[in-house]
């Protein structure tokens, strides 16, 4: 049996059409396979699927591990401390 295909034709905003090719190829899929595995699991689950999303960090997050590196390589000094009470104290100073 032949596996034959539909068309499925669409109307999109452009902005919103090009920054899903955006995150797609990101992905490394089209928008062609994107639809496919969309609909597949509308099948499967019977309902509308799990979001399948590229995170990004957050600039916070960003930021942090950038502090992070900086500590870790030596590039930026921290204070340490030997105990909890010597932090303490240190933490009650800046007060």
């Amino acid at each position: 049996m032949a596996n034959l295909t539909s068309a499925i034709n669409v109307q999109v905003d452009t902005e919103t059409k090009n920054a899903a090719i955006n995150v797609l190829n990101d992905l490394g899929l089209s928008m062609s396979a994107a639809i496919n595995i969309f609909l597949k699991q509308v099948i499967k689950t019977d309902g509308l699927p799990f979001p399948v999303v590229n995170k990004k960090p957050t600039n916070e997050l960003l930021e942090a591990l950038k502090e992070t590196y900086e500590i870790e390589k030596g590039i930026k000094k921290v204070d340490t401390y030997a105990s909890r009470d010597e932090l303490k104290k240190a933490l009650l100073q800046d007060e």
